[in-house]
Formats: structure tokens, sequence, C-alpha cells
């Protein structure tokens, strides 16, 4: 019998991290302070997730002025909606047993 477990994805464990491909896996794009306000995360904490997302390649950052003020934007990368869609459809397997 496979294991149930081999395709929980260790980059996607924590709450933030998870929330942050939830979104992103529904919108073309999320900002940081739109990630920010849905996830009730301070800042700190949701730059540290977006950047083991990144580092891992399961989202890009794009970073860009809007007049004077910084924006950065979050996209899911297609690595990353693949690998996102095994970790829920694991997870899914793991609740029926």
């Amino acid at each position: 019998m496979k294991n149930i477990l081999n395709n929980i994805n260790k980059a996607l464990d924590h709450r933030i991290r998870l929330g942050i491909m939830s979104i992103l896996i529904v919108n073309e794009y999320a900002d940081f302070k739109t990630l920010k306000e849905l996830l009730g995360a301070t800042d700190g904490n949701l730059a540290s997730h977006s950047k083991a997302l990144e580092k891992v390649e399961f989202i890009r950052v794009e970073k860009q002025f809007i007049g004077r003020k910084p924006n950065t934007r979050y996209y899911a990368t297609k690595l990353g909606k693949m690998e996102f869609k095994k970790h829920v459809e694991a997870l899914e397997k793991l609740l029926k047993r």
C-alpha cells in the first residue's frame, strides 16, 4: 500500500503558507497588504513565509512602485499550483481513512 503521507508537502505545513497558497490559487495575484489582512499575519511573519514559498518556487514575487508607494505582488507558479493540488488531495485522502 502506498504511503498516504507521501504527497503532504513540508513547504505547506504552516497555516500562513497554506493560506498564502489558497489565496493565490483562486486569484491571479494578491498584494502584501491584502495577504496580511486576509491572513491576520504580521509584516515579519508574512515576509518570512512568503520567502519560504518563493525559495521552493511555489510563488513568484513582483515588486513595483505605484506612484511613490512600494507594492509587492505575489503570484502562484505552475509548480506551486501543482504541488498545492497534490497536497490538498493527500489531506483529503488522509481524512477519508
